[in-house]
């Protein structure tokens, strides 16, 4: 699972078909809520704040 910001999107995307070797799930923050999970506030590969989930 991979949070990131739209510049990192294809990056995210890459690690995890390299890891899973499946094509994940791309969910959008900003129009989707959790009940039970907060999601960072920040992409893990910059400081801009995070905008897609890659599952």
């Amino acid at each position: 699972m991979y949070v990131v910001c739209k510049d990192h999107v294809e990056l995210a995307i890459d690690m995890f078909v390299d890891e899973f070797e499946d094509a994940p799930d791309i969910v959008d923050l900003k129009e989707t809520e959790f009940s039970d999970w907060d999601p960072p506030v920040k992409c893990r590969e910059c400081e801009q704040s995070a905008q897609y989930l890659v599952v």
